[in-house]
């Protein structure tokens, strides 16, 4: 479907900001204390200084504790404008060693970010209502970001509709081969018994086998998940029409320019792959 297309292509130069050492320079030198400190505060700062249960809510994979342990101190370290700013300056200068002249790439870009529908979805429309950047690399980066909050609260919406919670929903994305849980349980902060316990209630419904991977039921949930997070994020494409191949047309080989650089890896917890 070409809204998958068009995530596949967005999601690597949105991740730059997840992985690139510039944004963790910036966030330390906001006064952010950690990686993860930074990447809560960098990731929530346009919904101001919010506290833990509504970021454990938007952010729906992440162990309650884990985010806990980032917000809300990080605004008393770093206020959320000082840290949008200094984000954007960061990523901006991240996607400079693989960008170039990305004008009509952005253009498209902005056209379908500013397609986007935000009923039910806090985080796409706080992304939304930032400023567009002078720079035009971090200008190009925040419509990435729109775009790929934008299926991403749509995602959420569509798992909870299927009756999941954030690690069920991960552990059915495991079950599927796509990456491991080595590759995730780390990142995401859930303890083995929390863990275990998910993965009992997911072989409980026969989502899961025995081995932890997906059953025939568990694959039709997986591919219904997956469609209504298309579905949900078609706004985008539609807006675009033709002029969306034009897009992948020219955002595929950034995508690919900063997978090869090896500035985001893979594997990596968001399951990004070279489109």
């Amino acid at each position: 479907m070409t809204a998958r297309r068009l995530w596949a292509a967005v999601e690597p130069l949105h991740a730059v900001v997840y992985f690139a050492p510039e944004t963790a320079e910036a966030a330390k030198a906001a006064g952010l204390r950690g990686y993860w400190m930074g990447y809560f505060a960098g990731r929530l700062a346009p919904l101001g200084p919010i506290g833990p249960g509504p970021a454990t809510a938007m952010l729906f994979g992440f162990a309650p504790a884990m985010v806990a342990r980032a917000v809300p101190d990080a605004w008393s370290f770093a206020s959320p404008a000082a840290v949008l700013g200094s984000r954007l300056e960061a990523v901006g200068s991240a996607l400079r060693a693989v960008a170039d002249d990305v004008s009509e790439l952005s253009a498209l870009l902005w056209r379908a970010a500013e397609a986007c529908e935000f009923g039910g979805r806090p985080l796409a429309a706080a992304w939304a209502a930032v400023p567009k950047p002078a720079d035009p690399l971090s200008r190009l980066w925040l419509a990435t970001t729109i775009l790929r909050e934008h299926r991403g609260d749509g995602h959420v919406l569509a798992a909870v509709h299927a009756g999941l919670d954030g690690l069920e929903t991960t552990l059915t994305h495991i079950g599927d081969g796509v990456i491991g849980r080595q590759d995730v349980q780390p990142h995401r902060g859930w303890s083995d018994p929390q863990w275990d316990a998910a993965v009992d209630r997911l072989r409980t419904r026969g989502i899961l086998d025995a081995d932890g991977r997906l059953t025939d039921a568990g694959r039709e949930l997986r591919r219904g998940l997956e469609d209504d997070t298309d579905r949900l994020a078609t706004a985008p494409v539609e807006a675009l029409g033709a002029d969306v191949e034009r897009l992948l047309e020219l955002a595929v080989p950034l995508a690919r320019a900063v997978l090869d650089s090896g500035v985001v890896p893979v594997p990596n917890p968001m399951g990004v792959t070279r489109p």
